[in-house]
């Protein structure tokens, strides 16, 4: 013993115990695979079989699948999951590259991993038997070789001798046999770099679709939140005002253009909490639809708007959220920074997407990549899989495309 096991033999008594529980899981693992891959062994030997099993094996490699999978959870606290949900179709799981890995383990990885795992345990118990020899020895006849007598024999010392020889190098036998064993299955039965990819990529994608959904969500919330709570109190400030600017005649000049100021602020803050109301959610979006609200849009817009849209039933919320705040943004900057004349405003559902082209006959220079409002109108397309692209030459026009998937 070392001298850190001489000064805690209870740390040494924990490793040895945790040292004999891993070699007693590796020897179960062994064990528990034999007779899951020998017997496909036996019947590949027999050339009628091995037809008959090529044949079947696609049926019953889920259950074989599945009760490897078991093993490893069991034996080794390793899950292995599948990629495949459970009421996948034949067609689909014969296309798919994890059913061939899985047949292609069955037939050649589990035999030949059962087979060592026979071996061994032969080899593991014949040392047992050799290291007792003495124990039982007396039981063979007087005339063996090994039993010249009742007592001790230089080939039986040498027997006995092998047999801790195989006794101690079986633990280190089983351990490698279960880790090899171990990471080939997960190989073969579990998912590939590719499969793991593409399942996180299909998971960010309901993630992100679920923040967007909980974002337009949270938008509607503080819409009608502000609509009938503080526009109603506003609204009410400004109507007692206007009334006391009408009936209060008698009051000093002061004091009535100090009520004619908070009457004229109180309309004013109307219009802004409404114009803020209508940028994050416009009611007659959800009430009316995309078609409504655009049309809305074009009404208010200080630069005339032609429109042509056709769209046939209704697509998801956020998408027609997004549609709306890149028309309305569109158009402001068609009359901030475009000096445009005029606007041809497109919307149209082409299948499973919804295109919208924004066209104007403004001066045109618009680069997204300076940092302009176009750089978040791409960004909001993106969030629900759509794509943007601009074309805006020196001198115009200025023609902005953007796809959106009709449904998340």
């Amino acid at each position: 013993m070392s001298d850190s096991e001489l000064r805690n033999p209870s740390a040494s008594l924990l490793r040895r115990v945790r040292g004999a529980a891993a070699a007693r899981r590796d020897v179960l693992f062994v064990a528990a695979g034999v007779p899951l891959g020998l017997p496909t062994l036996l019947t590949l030997l027999d050339a009628t079989s091995a037809v008959a099993l090529l044949v079947l094996l696609p049926f019953c490699s889920d259950l074989l699948t599945t009760t490897q999978r078991s093993r490893l959870r069991v034996l080794r606290d390793v899950d292995v999951p599948s990629r495949l949900p459970p009421d996948a179709g034949w067609t689909r799981r014969l296309r798919a590259g994890m059913t061939w890995r899985q047949m292609l383990y069955h037939v050649l990885v589990a035999p030949l991993f059962a087979t060592a795992g026979l071996l061994v345990m032969a080899a593991a118990g014949a040392g047992l038997v050799m290291a007792t020899l003495f124990a039982w020895i007396w039981l063979l006849p007087l005339d063996t070789p090994l039993r010249p007598g009742l007592g001790w024999t230089a080939e039986g010392g040498w027997v006995t001798a092998a047999g801790v020889a195989l006794l101690l190098l079986a633990p280190w036998a089983f351990g490698w046999i279960a880790r090899a064993d171990e990471r080939i299955t997960r190989a073969f039965l579990g998912r590939n770099r590719a499969e793991v990819l593409e399942e996180r990529v299909e998971r960010l994608a309901v993630s992100r679709a679920g923040v967007v959904d909980a974002a337009d969500a949270e938008r509607r919330r503080i819409e009608r939140d502000l609509h009938d709570g503080a526009q109603q109190r506003l609204v009410s400030l400004a109507m007692n005002l206007g009334l006391a600017r009408r009936t209060l005649t008698d009051v000093p000049p002061e004091a009535m253009q100090v009520i004619v100021e908070a009457h004229e602020e109180a309309q004013a803050a109307i219009e802004e909490l409404r114009d803020l109301v209508r940028g994050l959610h416009p009611v007659v979006l959800e009430d009316r639809g995309l078609d409504a609200a655009l049309s809305g849009i074009a009404a208010r817009s200080p630069v005339p708007v032609r429109m042509d849209v056709d769209l046939r039933g209704r697509v998801a919320p956020a998408v027609e959220a997004v549609a709306y705040f890149t028309v309305s943004e569109a158009l402001a900057n068609a009359a901030k920074h475009a000096r445009a004349s005029r606007v041809d405003l497109s919307v149209r559902r082409l299948g499973d997407r919804l295109r919208i082209v924004i066209g104007d006959d403004g001066i045109g220079g618009a680069d997204p990549s300076r940092g302009s409002g176009l750089t978040g109108l791409r960004k909001r397309a993106a969030s629900v899989d759509g794509t943007l692209t601009v074309i805006s030459p020196l001198g115009g026009p200025t023609t902005l495309t953007v796809e959106l998937p009709c449904v998340l």
